[in-house]
C-alpha cells in the first residue's frame, strides 16, 4: 500500500515585477497545481502566495483569479490545500477557509505521514538575528495597528504597500542569490535547533528564496523551496522520500553543484 503523495511550494509573489510577468507566472503555477492535483493527497503551499495581500471586511485585493479559480475547483473535488501565511500576505483572515475551502496556517505545523516526520513553515521570524523584521512583525500582526490600516482607502493602503514591498526586495535581491554557509543560514540554524528537542526528518520552509537541501543532522534534511520568480522550485514526498523538483520539466535541483558553483 502506497504512502500519501504531499506536493510543497512557496514564494509565489504574485503581484511583482509587473502585471505582465505575475500573469505569466500566475498561469504557470496554475498550470502546476493542475498537474499535481492528479496524484497529490495534499499540496502544501507555504507562504507568500502573493506579494501583498490584506482582506478589508468587505473587500479583497483585484486580481489574481485564475490562482484562487484553480485552488476553489481543486478543493471541491476533495484536494487537501494548505496555506501557510508568509511576510508578505500575513494578513490573510478568514477569506481563504471560508471562500476557497483551504487550511490556514499561521505557525509552522508538524505533518507525521508514512512514517517521517516533517516540520512545515514559511520561515519568517525563526533562527537568530533578523530582530527587526520580529519587530516589524509584532506591529504587523497587532490588531490595533491591523484595525488602523483597515482605515486607509484600498487604493492608497496597498499603493504604499507595494511601494515598500519593491523597496525591501531591491534591498535583498542579492543576498537570495548566495548560499551564506551553514553557520549563517538562519533557517539552518533553527532546524538543528529543533533537532536538539525532537526528531524530524524534513524542515520544509519557504522565504529565502534560494531552493536548498542539506543534511542538518544523521537522518535529518532541510529543504528550502526556493520561489516561482527564479527558480521554479517545488518539493514532493513521495514513499517516505522528500524530493526537490523543478517546474516545467520536473527535473531534480541539485543544490549541491550550484551551490559549489556561486563559491
Amino acid at each position: 500500500m502506497s504512502t500519501p503523495k504531499l506536493y510543497f511550494a512557496s514564494d509565489f509573489h504574485l503581484g511583482v515585477p509587473s502585471y505582465e510577468k505575475s500573469l505569466e507566472r500566475e498561469k504557470l503555477v496554475v498550470q502546476w497545481l493542475e498537474e499535481v492535483s492528479k496524484d497529490a493527497d495534499a499540496i502544501y503551499i507555504v507562504g507568500d502566495i502573493f506579494d501583498f495581500w490584506y482582506e478589508y471586511k468587505h473587500a479583497v485585493p483585484k486580481g489574481f483569479v485564475r490562482f484562487q479559480g484553480k485552488i476553489a475547483e481543486l478543493s471541491d473535488k476533495g484536494v487537501e490545500i494548505h496555506f501557510f501565511i508568509g511576510n508578505h500576505d500575513m494578513w490573510m483572515f478568514d477569506y481563504f477557509p471560508k471562500e476557497l475551502g483551504v487550511f490556514l496556517h499561521r505557525e509552522p505545523i508538524q505533518v507525521e505521514v508514512g512514517g517521517k516526520k516533517l516540520l512545515i513553515g514559511h520561515g519568517d521570524g525563526l533562527g537568530p538575528g533578523d530582530k527587526g523584521y520580529k519587530f516589524i512583525k509584532k506591529i504587523f500582526s497587532n490588531r490595533f495597528f491591523q484595525w488602523c490600516f483597515a482605515r486607509l482607502h484600498p487604493n492608497f493602503g496597498i499603493g504604499i504597500a507595494n511601494y515598500f514591498s519593491r523597496k525591501s526586495r531591491a534591498a535583498t535581491g542579492d543576498v537570495d542569490e548566495v548560499f551564506l554557509g551553514e553557520d549563517k543560514e538562519w533557517l539552518v540554524t533553527y532546524s538543528k535547533e529543533q533537532l536538539q528537542k525532537e526528531h524530524f526528518d524534513y524542515f520544509v520552509f519557504g522565504h529565502r528564496h534560494l531552493p536548498i537541501d542539506l543534511g542538518v543532522g544523521e537522518n535529518s534534511r532541510y529543504i528550502n523551496l526556493g520561489d516561482w520568480i527564479k527558480y521554479r522550485t517545488y518539493a514532493v514526498l513521495e514513499e517516505g522520500e522528500l524530493k526537490l523538483l523543478t517546474y516545467p520539466g520536473n527535473h531534480l535541483y541539485d543544490f549541491q553543484s550550484k551551490s559549489a558553483s556561486r563559491n
